[in-house]
């Protein structure tokens, strides 16, 4: 079998850290920016940024349709920190969930802690993130901070709100390229 070709979001925020860890993992990356550059593609990433800069770019190509359409087929999808807000209810409207941007403060209150995901230690970087203030009933919490949901999962969407490419943990995008249907190299 030939390797998981994942997208990863490229129109703002650091997308180059996911590819690389996805390399790492044995997949391709394919930078995307029109809606083109879905074509073919086993999963996607939404990495973190700005999601306002993010709401405008996927206006401006218009990709807001091509994502839902893409998301909405099955194939797993991911979003870290910014992306987690794209996938709210207020944005592209495919996750469940109503998002509070910035809610631990500024770029200076950014922090890392452990966190007890699905049973196990990982370590997360928040940079301005967000949190879930409301999810519906089929959004699976997976971890929170101080009783805040920040991570969860909806069916073929994992979403959280740290930035799991800025360190060594890999069982996020492990578990896009596992749900991808293609094996790794």
């Amino acid at each position: 079998m030939s390797a998981a070709l994942i997208g990863v979001l490229a129109l703002q925020g650091d997308f180059e850290a996911h590819a690389k860890v996805l390399a790492e993992l044995g997949a391709s990356a394919r930078e995307v920016r029109v809606p083109a550059d879905l074509e073919g593609l086993d999963g996607l990433v939404i990495p973190g940024g700005e999601s306002t800069t993010m709401t405008l770019g996927i206006e401006r190509e218009g990709l807001a349709e091509p994502l839902r359409s893409f998301v909405r087929s099955g194939r797993p999808t991911l979003g870290t920190c910014a992306g987690l807000i794209m996938l709210d209810r207020d944005h592209l409207g495919l996750l469940d969930v109503n998002v509070r941007r910035n809610a631990f403060g500024r770029q200076l209150n950014s922090f890392e802690a452990e966190l007890d995901f699905e049973g196990a230690a990982l370590t997360a970087v928040f940079i301005r993130a967000p949190w879930v203030e409301e999810h519906g009933d089929e959004v699976e919490v997976l971890a929170e901070v101080e009783g805040h949901p920040v991570a969860v999962r909806q069916g073929n969407i994992l979403a959280v709100a740290f930035h799991p490419e800025l360190t060594n943990e890999r069982r996020l995008h492990r578990w896009l390229l596992e749900h991808s249907g293609v094996a790794t190299a």
